[in-house]
This record gives C-alpha cells, structure tokens and sequence, in this order.
C-alpha cells in the first residue's frame, strides 16, 4: 500500500469547481503548444444564464429560486451537461463544472461541448407536486438556450429521470410537438435509454478495472473501499464484486460499513434504493464516513461529491490507486501530494464519463426513432471506455505524466484541434 508521509501541501483552502477547473486546464496546456488565445478562450464560458424560476407552493404562498444555466463552449457539438437540485448550486459552480463536461466530452471523443446548470434549492423540502412544478417552470425559463441541437440537459444531484420527463414535456408543450432528444435521462417509455442510470458507475468499474490490471493487480486479492454507495459507488461496486475484488467498506450520507473479508454488495442496498440501508446494516463493522478514505485498501473510489480528498487528509490516504466516482473529489493541494507519493489517481473525466456517453447513446437513438436493446448498450459502452482508456494510456507513456494531466491533453489537444481548424469570428 502506499504509505503516508509528512509532505506539506502549499494551501489548506477548499477550492471551487471553476478554480480547480482553471487549474486542471492550465496544467495540460504546459504539454501541448497551444495558441495562447485559445486557452484563454477556454478559460470563459459562451455564456451564462441566470434566470428567476418562480413556485407556487402547496399552501399557497410563493417563492422564488434562483436558477443557472453556465454553457462553456460548443466548438465540437451541441453543449452537454447535468441540471441539478442543490443548495449549494452557484453561477461559479456551474462554469467550473461545465468546463469539466467539455473535457470530458472530448476525452470520449464525443461530438459535444459542456454545460452544466441547476436549481439553488433542497428539493428534499418541496413535495412531488412542487417539485414537477419548479421543474416545468426551469424548463420554461431556460427554453430559448436549450434544445437537441443547441443544448442538452441530464440529470445531476437531486434531479432524475422523472425530472427529466417533466423537463422535456414542459419543452414539448412549449414547441407543439415531442422533442425527446432536448433533454437525456429520462425513463425508457418516453425515449430515454436503457443502462443510462447505471452507466456512470458502470463506467468507473471498467476503468477501475483496466488500472488494476495495467498496474499488475490480480483483481481477486484487490481491496477496494467506495466513499458514496449511491447510484455511481453502488454500480461501480458491484461490477468490480463481480469480476472477484473484495469491495470492504462504503458508505452513504449517514455513515460506513466495513468488512475485511468483503462485503456482498447485492445484499447492500444503495442509498437510493433504500436511504439509512448502509449505515443500518448489520452484517459489517460501523466507520465513520472520514475513516473510509484513510482505509489501507489497493483502490479508493471517491464517488459522493467534491472536494474530499484534500490538504487535511490527503497525507492518511492509503490506497495506490484512486479512480474518481464523484466530479473533482480531489483538490489541486492533495492532488500534488499523491502524485509526489507516487498514487495513480484515475481522473473524474475519464472514469465516470459513461453518463455522457450513455446519454450521447440516447441522443442517437432519439434522433433515429430507434431504442437499442440494454446488451447493446453496455458492448457499445465498454467499447468506448476502452478507447478512451487506451488514448488516455498512450499520453501517460508518452509523456511520463499523471493520468489527470493525459485526460486533459487527449481533452485538450482534440478541443484546440476544434477550435484552430474553424478559427475565430471577425
């Protein structure tokens, strides 16, 4: 296991997504000859929307949440990214992860750009009814940016497929005819594709996967600990059980479960299948969730939120390989010290960028009228992971960097590509 040691990260501050994001693309552009005006480019989004959604609550009364809409460019294809719910949802927030969305569009080779947007609001205190309600009217507000060939919504923290059906009838009402392919993530029945729900974390299984096998692991004596048993973590966890890992300890909001032998994780419900099941189950230790990252385990999965792995604790993280569930749940601080540990981090863009290329899966099948079987789904998803992985691999070797860094040169270079072949509007 990777051991820790008394390296000093140079600040102790939690960064925004927008600062990480500014960062991350900094550092590729230092291994590639890139025009000075298209990273600054890229520094920007196109655009940004805030718009004033307005709520009729069930008593009556009123109340208005502020919505945002970052779209950070289109060079490659329409823009693509998550609506989310959240409390802590921000015009920053939403660059920052709009940004991540174009790369991770490109290091998939997708014919995309990044968008990212959301609600400021906790949807746990509205009912179903409001709910439907905030959604439609989100829908509304953002209707002349959004659309199948200009932007393409999904689902994000605290929205869904439901959502997503409300969003899209919303938008279809709106122009006099069903429009599926505005919105992706949506339930099977109203044109969304099967496997889109469990492709992020099906994703980061197989990439977690090909990092166990490039680095010489016999995946049956692999231990692996999942921050995060929730749609991504749980998915993740139970492809890699399934292939022979001993998956020993996850967690979900409420706390961690912990089993040196391993856990069966089919017998572990998700926390979005049944919420407290992690922390009340009785066939495992109990962990504090903060234990888990500090596990002496070969894989560490991140796959909650941001922003958990930093300068605090980054030094008591004993795993060799961390493959990134969650988006940007390492800081830049604790990204530099597990790098000069010398743990392999597997980017966020990478591993669990099965959404988009699900959801791009979607998108085709709901221009061409033609829904694809879930078995196709899954070959045609492993099929492009493992392009990605291999493309992602070829920059590693090439340029003896970090797997992050290679991400971001396949990112950028395809992007910059983009952009210099169609050059800039007078």
């Amino acid at each position: 296991m990777a051991t820790a040691t008394d390296t000093k990260p140079d600040d102790t501050d939690e960064e925004t997504a927008l600062e990480t994001a500014r960062r991350q693309l900094a550092r590729a552009a230092a291994h590639l000859d890139v025009d000075d005006g298209v990273i600054e480019r890229l520094e920007h989004p196109d655009r940004v929307q805030r718009v004033s959604v307005p709520l009729e609550r069930d008593d009556g009364s009123w109340e208005v949440y502020t919505g945002y809409r970052a779209q950070h460019d289109s060079v490659r294809g329409p823009f693509k990214g998550g609506l989310r719910f959240h409390p802590e949802v921000s015009e920053d927030e939403c660059i920052g992860l709009s940004m991540w969305m174009t790369w991770k569009c490109a290091v998939m080779d997708l014919p995309f750009g990044g968008g990212k947007g959301g609600i400021v609001v906790d949807p746990k205190d509205l009912s179903e009814d409001e709910v439907e309600r905030l959604t439609r009217r989100f829908a509304e507000e953002l209707r002349d940016s959004i659309g199948p060939n200009h932007d393409i919504p999904a689902p994000d923290m605290g929205t869904g497929p439901q959502e997503m059906a409300w969003f899209m009838d919303a938008y279809s009402m709106q122009e006099g005819e069903t429009t599926p392919g505005v919105v992706t993530g949506k339930p099977p029945v109203v044109g969304g594709s099967y496997g889109r729900e469990k492709a992020p974390g099906r994703s980061v299984g197989i990439v977690a996967k090909e990092a166990i096998e490039y680095y010489d692991y016999d995946i049956e004596d692999v231990t692996v600990a999942v921050q995060g048993f929730g749609s991504v973590g749980a998915n993740a966890a139970r492809y890699l059980d399934d292939r022979g890992a001993d998956v020993v300890a996850v967690s979900d909001v409420d706390g961690a479960i912990y089993d040196p032998d391993g856990l069966d994780t089919r017998d572990v419900q998700d926390h979005d299948e049944r919420p407290g099941m992690v922390s009340g189950y009785e066939h495992a230790d109990s962990l504090d969730n903060a234990d888990l990252l500090e596990l002496d385990v070969d894989v560490l999965i991140p796959a909650a939120v941001g922003n958990v792995i930093t300068a605090d604790n980054v030094n008591d993280v004993k795993a060799d390989i961390v493959v990134e569930g969650a988006n940007g749940p390492t800081t830049s601080a604790a990204d530099r010290v597990l790098e000069e540990r010398g743990v392999e981090v597997i980017p966020d863009i990478l591993a669990n960028a099965g959404g988009v290329t699900v959801s791009y899966f979607e998108w085709l099948q709901d221009i061409n009228r033609r829904k694809w079987s879930l078995e196709r789904v899954n070959e045609e998803l492993e099929t492009e992971m493992l392009k990605a992985w291999d493309a992602v691999r070829e920059e590693v070797e090439a340029r003896d960097c970090t797997w992050r860094d290679a991400a971001y040169v396949v990112a950028l270079s395809r992007v910059a590509d983009a952009h210099e072949a169609r050059g800039l509007w007078p």
